[in-house]
């Protein structure tokens, strides 16, 4: 598969376990000064998570110098996971412009839906990418 059998509809899920490396309480110790919070799910790594499950749904369509990458997030985060607890992400491609790719996202806990909204991904040549990040840094 290439980039060219990509349709919207392609739909892929994934699901992890909440851990206390998820937690607002581990984010925010990155931060100073440090805020006590609540051991549960944090918005940081639920955007990571959906961003990998979009990796993860893209995978078989990339060629091996191709990446995708995050361009937008509009993501909702409605309700508290406890560590313990799963979470599955789902994905549908709504659409495909060129190299442009926007998924609808839902994610639910083992009780409620926690998250809805849209991401948005760009694949780029990851070669062409570096060249562009080492100019960036006056390396190149």
């Amino acid at each position: 598969m290439t980039l060219a059998d990509l349709k919207p509809g392609l739909h892929h899920k994934e699901t992890i376990t909440v851990d206390e490396r998820l937690t607002v309480t581990k984010a925010v110790t990155m931060f100073t000064p440090s805020t006590d919070m609540p051991p549960v799910f944090a918005t940081v790594f639920m955007i990571g998570f959906v961003e990998w499950t979009c990796m993860q749904a893209l995978e078989p369509f990339l060629e091996p110098e191709q990446r995708s990458l995050g361009t937008h997030v509009d993501l909702s985060h409605s309700a508290a996971t406890p560590i313990g607890m799963k979470v599955t992400a789902e994905v549908v491609l709504e659409a495909v412009e060129n190299r442009k790719l926007r998924f609808k996202v839902v994610c639910r806990d083992e009780v409620d839906l926690i998250c809805e909204g849209h991401h948005e991904r760009f694949v780029v040549d990851v070669n062409r990418f570096m060249a562009g990040l080492r100019k960036k840094q006056g390396l190149g």
